[in-house]
């Protein structure tokens, strides 16, 4: 009797075992399925050189291109996280050491297939000089991803972007991927200066959000100088972005409102960087001047910096 229950015992554990045996199969099978159904991410959590061919360029205006790469894989994605740059890698001619630049990739980052970057040149600019001179089958070096704020949806129920010329690039990726996300509400208000209305990049698509979302999204246009070549709007002011301004755009005391419902993000050339938030990582300089957002009201912890 004490034989056949072991014998019992014995084929009930090897049938509990086979049975366990091909679930767990069956299981890994389905999950390595799952992953292989997954399309290829190009840079996430990679950080290595990848030559990406250059497929287009695109002149913006007299000092900014569209450059539109390829991924190795026509499925792949970039696998960035929103607020994300990529680390490019030049080699100006008669350089004998490489330049590295962070630039934005500007289109959605769930798009297959490629990254377009908008890049404009400086007069002295040895990467963005490089990026000028590449022509489509060129090939451009990339060293990986440096990831920027983490954004988390509805995160604050509105926010304040500040940007001028090319520092527009990431504040766009930031709108764009809030706009895309169905499940995030945040509201956003952005400023945004240029010398001149030609410099107000990407300005079609952001009219085009603003319009498409006039209940989360709103935008204010400043210029140093006006053209009468350019087409004009309501939304178009003359001059910096100065207190004055955001006073009127923000309200009087933005200040009042709690750190923890506002954040205001930044980006463009230092001086204007310098004016709003003075020096790096500081609210007011060794004098104790004040920049504007310290002015009006807002603290350290609520302004990210680019």
């Amino acid at each position: 009797m004490t034989f056949v229950s072991s014998r019992y015992y014995f084929a009930t554990s090897a049938t509990v075992a086979v049975v366990a045996s091909v679930g767990i199969y069956s299981l890994l099978s389905q999950t390595a399925h799952a992953e292989s159904s997954q399309p290829p991410m190009a840079f996430k959590g990679r950080f290595g050189f990848t030559s990406l061919r250059l497929h287009s360029v695109t002149s913006v205006n007299h000092n900014t291109k569209r450059l539109l790469f390829e991924l190795p894989d026509s499925e792949a994605r970039s696998g960035l996280s929103l607020t994300s740059s990529l680390l490019t890698v030049s080699r100006p001619q008669g350089s004998f050491f490489p330049v590295f630049r962070p630039y934005t990739p500007i289109n959605k980052l769930d798009d297959p297939g490629f990254v377009e970057l908008m890049v404009k040149k400086y007069p002295n600019g040895k990467a963005s000089s490089h990026l000028h001179s590449l022509s489509p089958g060129d090939r451009m070096t990339f060293l990986g991803a440096i990831k920027g704020f983490p954004w988390t949806a509805n995160q604050f129920p509105h926010i304040y972007l500040l940007a001028g010329g090319a520092g527009i690039t990431p504040i766009y990726q930031l709108i764009q991927g809030i706009l895309s996300n169905p499940h995030d509400r945040t509201r956003m208000t952005l400023v945004f200066g240029g010398n001149t209305e030609e410099d107000l990049l990407l300005r079609e698509e952001l009219d085009g959000f603003k319009k498409r979302f006039p209940d989360r999204f709103d935008v204010i246009y400043t210029v140093s100088s006006s053209s009468p070549n350019l087409p004009s709007s309501s939304s178009l002011r003359t001059g910096r972005i100065t207190k004055e301004l955001l006073e009127e755009v923000m309200g009087s005391t933005p200040g009042v409102v709690d750190q923890h419902n506002t954040k205001v993000f930044v980006c463009g050339p230092p001086a204007m960087e310098e004016a709003l938030t003075k020096s790096r990582g500081c609210m007011r300089t060794s004098g104790g001047e004040e920049g504007v957002l310290a002015q009006l009201g807002f603290s350290k912890n609520q302004i990210y910096k680019f």
